[in-house]
């Protein structure tokens, strides 16, 4: 068979898998947001069917044979071609697939979304007793995972390179410890200053009904299409890319809090954006998919903490939230920028606040090698975070529910995805201070709400770039620059000095 014959076969074959994947991100998509409780069982034997299939799909050996005449041709002869972009991605999702048995990838599926059914009703009910063995199930799958995946240094570098490309613990390791020595270090001093918002306004009341017609107003303002997407409630905030046409985004409301929902849609959109500005013209192919998720979380994080919380932002758009929210009619500008930016310790991840956050992810990365390595038992997994956020952030959660069990992603096996937050918190800010060299005066631009500038910045420069860059390649064409924790160290720096009058 000659290059071009084998290059549409793969190509026929991998747009099928698609196909398939797309069932299930609907099918996962409603089993988070719509499923009757009394469905999740039955859920969960079509998922790991479906599964099954995929996996079939992806280690059929003809996949191998094509990709052999390929890899030796005239198609592979530009490795930044799209074509040989392709061509590298297939033969690593086909190794990795065909390291994994069957019989393995099924169980994983099955117990991934059983465990995120169990965790969804034991979480509320702050039941850890029930979600364990589901939990230790899952942690001894992941384990099996990476012994047959294989790996040179650390059995988590296995699962961590699935989410992020070429990473490794050890390479991790010494950018995570700098910038916690940073934040840690900030954060003392911000205590020290005695500055808090007026607590007065933790108290606000903001309609449900209010809070998403405003985060959809500036969801779309921002640039996200709701005739191609849709905003849903899920127990944890999620976006997922269908299809072209299809990327549907969640979050979840308290009418006492307005962080949480509207910074979780702002988050979502910043994730939606990637998904909406990827090559769709080569959908179904590698090509048209985001190239990690730290990259994918890099815009969520931009949109949500450089865009949406800064004090341009909200002079744009506060006056639409004081007619939205009555009780914010006596708020003062300054005083509401303070309080959704206020830095404290806190037990939740999600409601973190930029100094705090990566504190919760060094945590969670710390305890998942040590899972991963066998070196920590399931048991054993509450009494070792509890312990850590003391140390940490010197706060104990009284319960499972905002500890050890407060995230979906061990639930659903997503193991060796914390790490990604982080990454993306560095590439954000690192991506960020290239616009503005690029756009002029980025921050005059927000204030007026001109947020197409920024948008089509991204779209040229990472969102259209699919999977062309691996990683930390497209952070050094991107900026001319390799990963430096700094950028997002000055910036946490300057913005929170000015604000606590450090």
């Amino acid at each position: 068979m000659n290059p071009k014959d084998s290059y549409e076969k793969i190509s026929a074959h991998s747009k099928e898998m698609t196909h398939l994947g797309s069932a299930m991100a609907i099918l996962n998509w409603d089993q988070r947001t719509q499923i009757p409780r009394s469905g999740h069982a039955s859920r969960a034997q079509v998922l790991a069917t479906m599964a099954g299939m995929i996996h079939k799909m992806a280690t059929d050996p003809r996949v191998g044979e094509w990709l052999s005449i390929l890899e030796n041709s005239h198609v592979c002869r530009d490795p930044l071609a799209i074509e040989a972009v392709n061509v590298r991605e297939w033969r690593r999702s086909f190794d990795r697939a065909t390291k994994i048995p069957q019989e393995l990838a099924v169980e994983i599926a099955r117990a991934a979304a059983e465990g995120q059914s169990v965790w969804e009703k034991a979480r509320p009910e702050n039941d850890w007793k029930l979600f364990e063995p589901y939990l230790e199930r899952i942690v001894g799958l992941k384990r099996e995972e990476a012994q047959a995946l294989g790996f040179e240094n650390e059995p988590y570098d296995a699962l961590l390179d699935a989410y992020e490309r070429a990473e490794t613990a050890r390479n991790l390791e010494p950018v995570f410890k700098r910038l916690t020595e940073a934040l840690v270090a900030l954060l003392q001093r911000i205590i020290s200053s005695g500055r808090q918002p007026d607590p007065c306004l933790k108290h606000l009341y903001f309609p449900i009904a209010e809070q998403e017609a405003f985060a959809v107003s500036v969801a779309k303002r921002i640039g996200y299409d709701m005739e191609a997407g849709r905003l849903d409630v899920s127990a944890h905030p999620f976006t997922t890319g269908i299809a072209p046409g299809d990327v549907r985004i969640t979050t979840r409301y308290s009418e006492n809090y307005f962080n949480e929902a509207f910074f979780g849609v702002i988050h979502e959109t910043g994730h939606a954006l990637y998904h909406q500005g990827l090559p769709l013209d080569h959908w179904g192919t590698p090509f048209c998919r985001p190239i990690s998720l730290g990259i994918n979380e890099s815009q969520s994080r931009m949109w949500e903490n450089l865009v949406a919380r800064s004090k341009e932002f909200w002079r744009c758009f506060y006056p639409e939230a004081q007619a939205r929210f009555k009780e914010l009619g006596a708020v003062d500008e300054q005083d509401f920028y303070f309080s959704i930016n206020n830095v404290r310790p806190s037990l939740i991840r999600v409601e973190a606040d930029e100094v705090t956050y990566n504190i919760h992810i060094l945590l969670r990365f710390e305890l998942e090698v040590l899972l991963i390595r066998g070196d920590l038992d399931v048991r054993d997994l509450p009494d070792a975070w509890n312990s850590k956020m003391q140390a940490y952030l010197g706060v104990t959660p009284p319960d499972f529910s905002q500890g050890s069990m407060q995230d979906v992603h061990w639930s659903s096996g997503s193991i060796g995805y914390f790490p990604t937050y982080t990454l993306g918190n560095l590439y954000s800010a690192q991506f960020f201070a290239q616009a503005e060299k690029d756009l002029g005066d980025l921050r005059l631009q927000i204030e007026r709400g001109e947020f197409a500038p920024l948008l089509d910045w991204l779209r040229r420069k990472i969102h259209n770039q699919g999977t062309r860059y691996l990683p930390r390649d497209l952070v050094k064409t991107v900026t001319g620059e390799d990963l430096d924790s700094q950028f997002l160290i000055d910036y946490l720096e300057r913005k929170y000095s000015e604000l606590y009058a450090l």
